[in-house]
């Protein structure tokens, strides 16, 4: 069973970096993809960032394309969200999500879902 907990988050500047890590507590990731969801008060949810079970495929939302990256370690149970050069308009909830199947995952459709970490980017 996929249990997901995910940490990082903070207030950060405009400009500035984070790294959010999601920790798979029951250690069975390794055969799933994995994406970070944002969810911003009054907007629509998105899936910023998606990675195939290896970790060689991965896709990106236009909107954080070349600032995002999307990287796990499957010994460690632990996927992570690298973000640089972050934006006020990042400012969100963000969820580690997990699902088996790779065209669920890319409709955005996740069977596992982290309770969330907020992070705040100010101007």
């Amino acid at each position: 069973q996929v249990e997901l907990v995910e940490s990082g988050g903070g207030l950060v500047q405009s400009g500035g970096s984070l790294r959010l890590s999601c920790v798979d507590s029951g250690r069975a990731m390794s055969d799933y993809a994995m994406a970070w969801i944002r969810q911003a008060p009054g907007k629509e949810r998105e899936s910023v960032a998606i990675i195939d079970w290896s970790g060689t495929g991965t896709r990106y939302s236009e909107n954080v394309q070349g600032r995002f990256t999307i990287f796990r370690d499957n010994a460690k149970s632990t996927v992570y969200l690298q973000m640089y050069n972050l934006k006020p308009e990042d400012t969100a909830v963000y969820y580690c999500a997990a699902e088996l199947n790779w065209g669920r995952a890319i409709a955005g459709l996740f069977t596992f879902w982290g309770q969330g970490t907020q992070v705040s980017v100010s101007s």
